[in-house]
């Protein structure tokens, strides 16, 4: 495999942004299935997924709108989906079982958060019950995990799991930087992380706000992957918004091919992150 191939993941609407911030942000899974596939079109080879409300925006979880975002992009081009399993505004009796439910829809990538944070306003609840929950059903149903780590600590317990065999190879990292109250985002800080990889990881960077360009830009010049998105950023400069997240990842394919990366294609990110080919 051609170590100068670039995966770039775009990260379409989060849970965070609204229509109010910038009017571009996808609410609908019509919205969110255009949105992902200009990204491909773009350059992406990976789309990250969040549901909203269609009529609100409000964050939402509810598997018909993954289904309906999840084969709608399968209809129109050959991407890499990774849907979120993120329990940051779920409540209730059984959040594990809240939120392996996209899972259950095989689609090819979840996102899988480890150790507990404050995030923001509220708490990130990881328990270790549920990092031992989420690799057993990843695991189980075929589907790759998107190692989420917002510090050190949570590396740690990744490689925990990786040992134990409970993680396939070749395990994949997001280093979240600039996270408000996880890991700043500093050259110094992508680093001292990069360092704490396990020898045979695969690994991208994302960097929140005003931490995304020099985040992507660092992580271009070590080797790394990368993800933008509106999830992260919705101004392509300062005071600028950006009027898609195609034009963001049209931003980090110009990018990478100044800095001598040369972009994959949904197909040759199957193969660095071992992933199959869609039936």
């Amino acid at each position: 495999m051609d170590d100068n191939k670039i995966i770039i993941t775009a990260a379409v609407t989060g849970s965070s942004p609204t229509k109010e911030m910038n009017p571009a942000v996808p609410y609908t899974p019509e919205e969110i299935v255009t949105a992902a596939v200009d990204c491909c079109r773009a350059g992406a080879a990976v789309t990250h997924i969040h549901v909203r409300d269609p009529k609100t925006g409000a964050p939402d979880f509810k598997i018909d709108l993954f289904r309906e975002i999840l084969e709608g992009i399968r209809e129109r081009c050959d991407m890499i989906v990774n849907l979120t399993t993120s329990g940051l505004r779920l409540a209730g009796p059984d959040v594990i079982s809240q939120r392996l439910q996209p899972v259950s829809l095989k689609p090819d990538m979840c996102s899988f958060d480890l150790g507990s944070m404050n995030f923001r306003d509220r708490v990130f609840l990881n328990p270790p019950e549920w990092g031992d929950a989420a690799a057993k059903s990843m695991q189980e149903s075929g589907v790759k995990p998107e190692i989420e780590v917002f510090d050190v600590g949570h590396m740690y317990q990744a490689i925990h799991l990786i040992e134990r065999g409970m993680i396939d190879d070749p395990p994949y990292f997001q280093l979240c930087m600039g996270a408000k109250w996880g890991i700043e985002g500093t050259v110094e800080n992508l680093l001292f992380m990069k360092r704490k990889l396990p020898a045979h990881a695969v690994w991208s960077v994302l960097g929140v706000q005003k931490a995304q360009l020099p985040m992507i830009t660092t992580g271009m010049l070590l080797g790394g992957h990368v993800r933008v998105g509106f999830e992260d950023n919705i101004y392509l400069k300062r005071g600028v918004l950006a009027e898609s997240n195609a034009r963001m990842v049209e931003m980090a394919v110009d990018l990478a091919e100044r800095l001598g990366r040369t972009v994959a294609t949904p197909k040759e990110a199957r193969g660095i992150l071992g992933i199959p080919a869609l039936p």
